[in-house]
Order: C-alpha cells, then sequence, then structure tokens
C-alpha cells in the first residue's frame, strides 16, 4: 500500500513551500525577557548587544496587545516586556501589579505567550542599591520569575577590573537576593577603546539564561541572540536530528527510496527552521532553499537507484536500509544547508536582499555531496556486511 505523500500537491511548488516555512517559523516560538532598573543603567545597550543592534530602540513593533509592556521584535522570536515610561521607586508598585495582571492573563496559554526570564540591571558606578530596588527584587521572585542580577558598565581593562566594581558586586552577592546563582553578573555591553575598557560578561549571561529559560523556547533564544554561534549551531543540528529520525519513519515505509519527493515537506520544514535560527529572512533564503532541494533530490534519487544495483534482490524495507538512506538524505541536507546558512549569515554570498542563488545552490550541492556520498557508501559496505548481497 503506497504511502501518502506528506502534503498534497507539488512539494517544490513555491507556495506550497511558502506555507511550510511559515507553519515551521509559527512552531519556532518566541522568547520573552522582561528587563527593568532605573533609568541611565544601560538596558537598552545591553539588550542591543545580546539580539542585535538597534533591537531595545528601533527593532521593537507593536505591544502583543493595546494595554500590554510586551513589545514583540521584528525577528519574531524575541520579545520584550518593558515598563516604558515607568521608573523604579515611584512607580514599583504599579509596575509589578501590571506585571502580575499580565502573567495572570497568559496561564494556560501557549509558553510563547509567557515571560521567562526577568533581568534587573544595576550600574557598577552607582555603588548602591537603593531599598525600592531590593523590594522590586523579592516582587519579581514573589510573582514566580527567575530574576537575573546584571551588574552593567563594570570597568575591566587587560582582564584587571575595576577593585570598587568588584567590591561592589560582591556586597551584592552578600545580601542574599533572590536572584539566579545568588550573585549579580558583571557585564559590560561596549567596550570603550579610548579608555581601554574591554566588553566582557555576556556570553556568561547569555549562557545561563539559555539554561534556565524553559526548553520550549530555548530555540527562540538562539534564534533572537546574535553573539554565539555555537547557540545557534546546536540548536540546528537537534532540528536537523529531529527531520531524519521522521525521514526514517517515511523511508520505513513499502516504497522505495527513489520516490525521494515524500520526504521533500519535511526537509522544507527543517530548512526554514534552520534559516530562522540564523535570522536570514524567509523571502531571501525561500528561493535558495527550492533550488537546493530539487537539486539534491535528483541526487538522492540517482544515489539510491545506484545503491540499489549494488544489492540487487535486497528488500531494502526488510533490511532498514531505505530508512537508514532517507535519514542519512535528510542529515546531509540539514548539514549541508546549516554550513550554507551560516555563510549567508556572514554575507559571503551578498547582502541578504539580493543573494546570488547560484552560487548558493553549488556550495550546498558541493557539501551535500560529500555528506551523502559518504553515508550511502556505509550504507552498502554495511549491507552487504550484514549479507545483504
Amino acid at each position: 500500500m503506497a504511502a501518502k505523500p506528506l502534503l498534497p500537491g507539488n512539494p517544490l511548488d513555491p507556495g506550497m513551500a511558502r506555507a511550510e516555512w511559515e507553519k515551521e517559523i509559527r512552531k519556532l516560538g518566541r522568547f520573552n525577557l522582561a528587563i527593568f532598573g532605573k533609568t541611565g543603567v544601560g538596558k537598552s545597550t545591553l539588550v542591543n548587544a545580546i539580539f542585535g543592534e538597534d533591537v531595545a530602540r528601533t527593532g521593537i513593533g507593536r505591544p502583543v496587545t493595546q494595554d500590554s509592556h510586551l513589545y514583540l521584535a521584528k525577528s519574531g522570536t524575541l520579545g520584550l516586556y518593558d515598563t516604558k515610561g515607568l521608573e523604579i521607586g515611584t512607580s514599583s508598585e504599579q509596575i509589578l501589579a501590571e506585571l502580575q495582571t499580565f502573567i495572570d492573563s497568559r496561564r494556560g496559554r501557549d509558553a510563547s505567550e509567557h515571560i521567562h526570564i526577568a533581568y534587573y540591571c544595576i550600574r557598577a558606578g552607582d555603588h548602591r542599591i537603593e531599598p525600592a530596588e531590593r523590594a522590586f527584587i523579592d516582587g519579581l521572585h514573589r510573582l514566580g520569575l527567575p530574576v537575573f542580577l546584571v551588574l552593567t558598565q563594570v570597568h575591566r581593562r587587560n582582564g584587571v577590573y575595576r577593585g570598587e566594581h568588584m567590591e561592589f558586586a560582591d556586597y551584592l552577592a552578600g545580601l542574599g537576593l533572590p536572584v539566579h546563582a545568588g550573585r549579580p553578573y558583571p557585564t559590560a555591553a561596549l567596550p570603550d577603546h579610548q579608555l581601554g575598557f574591554e566588553s566582557f560578561g555576556l556570553q556568561e549571561l547569555l549562557t545561563d539564561t539559555y539554561g534556565r529559560a524553559p526548553e520550549s523556547v530555548q530555540t527562540a533564544l538562539a534564534a533572537a541572540q546574535v553573539i554565539d554561534r555555537s547557540m545557534k549551531r546546536r540548536a540546528a543540528r537537534a532540528r536537523i536530528a529531529a527531520a531524519a529520525t521522521a525521514a526514517g519513519g517515511v523511508g520505513a515505509t513499502p516504497i522505495p527510496f527513489t520516490d525521494a519527493a515524500l520526504l521533500v515537506p519535511l526537509q522544507m520544514g527543517m530548512m526554514a527552521s534552520i534559516a530562522q535560527v540564523y535570522r536570514i529572512p524567509m523571502d531571501s533564503a525561500l528561493a535558495a532553499s527550492l533550488a537546493a532541494t530539487a537539486l539534491a533530490t535528483n541526487a538522492g534519487r540517482m544515489a539510491a537507484t545506484s545503491l540499489m544495483k549494488m544489492l540487487p534482490g535486497v528488500n531494502f524495507v526488510v533490511m532498514g536500509i531505505s530508512a537508514a538512506v532517507a535519514a542519512s538524505f535528510t542529515t546531509a541536507m540539514g548539514t549541508a544547508w546549516l554550513t550554507v546558512c551560516e555563510m549567508m549569515a556572514d554575507g559571503r554570498f551578498g547582502p541578504l536582499d539580493s543573494m546570488d542563488n547560484d552560487r548558493i545552490s553549488a556550495e550546498f550541492m558541493r557539501l551535500f555531496k560529500t555528506t551523502f556520498g559518504d553515508a550511502v557508501d556505509r550504507i552498502g559496505r554495511r549491507a552487504r556486511n550484514d549479507g545483504g548481497a
């Protein structure tokens, strides 16, 4: 009995591919960060450094509702809860009351609608934390939010920290505040080249934020941030592994792998997710992914046909060869596409709004053929050793 295609019609149709991309983007979800602190402590600078230049100033669009303080970034994978116009101390009770209302209104909804982490920022040069700030941090904790205490604008030159700044950090750590790790995170979002002060601390803050965020939004956080390429790579590889597992299930049906088009919807979703992790706009990457998928599908069909000729009389489904080829095919596509997305993000194919799709396809196929060819050879050797020939 023939398996049904995962999507009706031609899976390489641009309209269907766009729908698959849009569905995958929605599945990626959104990481929501609440950020607080007194005016002038560098909240916007910190957010821009972690999530991209001008996110806090111009990258935030409409609020999720008319009266909400949760603003959506253009990337779609980041939300910032920012109480604009309200000041800690004079408006603390109002801020906490509105945040409580927001949290209560999101109970039972998808995780992408929740507040996941709160940052409370204090400037190192202020050398003091006011009672109202301590009370506010306690209030955030009572609301059930993981609170990160971020010490901003810490001076460090040639690895040596400014003494009074670190004394202040030690003082804060000794207060017993209900914050993550029980201590502040010393940071400098931007270097001061004139004075020789270094930028530091953002990687540790991001890594621990990722570890504390719910698993369901970690990929969204990996996509939203711009300072840790390895975090994006891990998220992309996890998506590849999931797609390969699903492809193995398709390959285990009584259809030879030569009908490789059955795998295209899985692969389009995988490629959409990876492109989103690397913040490649859909309109910029969709045409390239379609061309790459068409080329890879033809190459995969030819490789599978050659393998069948090498192993005449073998029941590919019974021996699991078809499933192994399908999984390896999808892994090779994902691995090649991951590398290409990194190259796109680095501008190797030109500006994102006018990339050279022919060069993208050529590089993708070079990478894909090497990885998939090696996998097919391994599968063939294993089958022969198991008595398949």
